[in-house]
């Protein structure tokens, strides 16, 4: 509960004293593919780092990187920060939080080319540092491969490569891979694919199903035992 009221009033503070903008007054995401495997990756990676309160996992909010200038801001698809607490925020303040983030992912289409792999190419490796980049081009509306990756080395972003079909994150110890439209995330020290919100409602959902099919079936064998016991019993009072 102490918990709770601490979340709280760390929201109300943000809101009351923080006077940045927190929408650019752009669509939330590009398409509707965009914006569905924008939500899936967000969850994904809350999921996955659920555990630590020391990483926070956004997306779709401006970023504000020099104190004072409100037009000073980008706006992330979906990012990672680490060494940072996990809590709501209107926006992200880079001197406020003392770091910016350390992974982003872009969903990226021939509408953002130009923003995407030159304007936040460069504020992303000269000015937010951001230690790893990932595009992903979910309708292959340009990029081939569709998805790329680049690792921060001595201030310049190097591709990265390719580790059986997939692209790894040290920062977060995980794999990207393209699936279509879709952008899945691969464990290497379980060897499984990252689940996300829908697919283990689904499978909560067929766990259930299948509960309900056992009970059933223990009722009906249950059932069928009483009436065979009663049918015995009606044979010997015959007797």
């Amino acid at each position: 509960m102490n918990c709770e009221r601490e979340a709280m009033a760390s929201v109300l503070k943000d809101l009351t004293l923080n006077d940045y903008p927190t929408s650019d007054g752009r669509p939330l995401a590009e398409t509707d593919w965009h914006r569905i495997l924008m939500t899936a990756l967000i969850q994904t990676l809350q999921a996955w780092c659920a555990k630590d309160r020391m990483v926070y996992v956004s997306g779709n909010l401006l970023l504000f990187y020099v104190p004072g200038d409100k037009r000073r801001h980008v706006s992330l698809d979906v990012f990672v920060v680490k060494g940072v607490p996990k809590r709501l925020r209107p926006n992200y303040l880079v001197w406020e939080e003392g770091k910016g983030p350390d992974v982003v992912i872009e969903l990226t289409s021939s509408s953002t080319r130009s923003e995407d792999t030159k304007k936040k190419f460069q504020l992303y490796q000269d000015t937010l540092r951001v230690q790893e980049y990932f595009l992903f081009d979910p309708l292959g509306d340009y990029l081939d491969p569709p998805l790329r990756g680049y690792r921060l080395q001595r201030g310049r972003y190097i591709p990265i490569r390719e580790m059986d079909g997939r692209l790894p994150s040290k920062v977060l110890s995980l794999h990207f891979q393209a699936a279509g439209d879709q952008l899945r995330l691969f464990d290497p020290a379980t060897g499984q694919w990252l689940t996300t919100e829908d697919e283990r409602a689904k499978q909560a959902e067929a766990e259930r199903d299948q509960e309900r099919a056992a009970r059933q079936k223990a009722e009906e064998e249950l059932s069928r035992l009483r009436k065979q016991l009663e049918h015995r019993r009606g044979n010997s009072n015959a007797h």
